[in-house]
């Protein structure tokens, strides 16, 4: 199974299913279960949130240009010239 590193609170965004689009400098041709792990780097508004750890697996369904449209489900402004990584299914990892 392939693995993304994410960092907080974007991980746990993308585990409790507030956000389905993941926004990547870059595109990826795979489709199928990710991995999503929390990066060990945070933001300092987020210090209580799990990090170096696995928190869900979600499908990753389609890899296509980030749209304004994306926005809201990425939790994000990301630029136009970015890539949307579409998430569905977020399944938590039980620790």
């Amino acid at each position: 199974m392939k693995a993304l590193s994410v960092r907080q609170p974007w991980a746990s965004l993308i585990a409790s299913g507030e956000k389905t689009i993941e926004v990547r400098s870059h595109r990826t041709l795979y489709r199928g279960p990710l991995l999503i792990c929390a990066s060990r780097h945070f933001d300092r508004s987020c210090p209580d949130f799990p990090r170096g750890v696995a928190v869900c697996i979600v499908e990753l369904a389609n890899c296509r240009q980030f749209l304004r449209a994306d926005i809201d489900a990425a939790c994000f402004t990301g630029q136009l010239t970015d890539f949307a990584w579409d998430l569905r299914d977020a399944r938590p990892v039980e620790h």
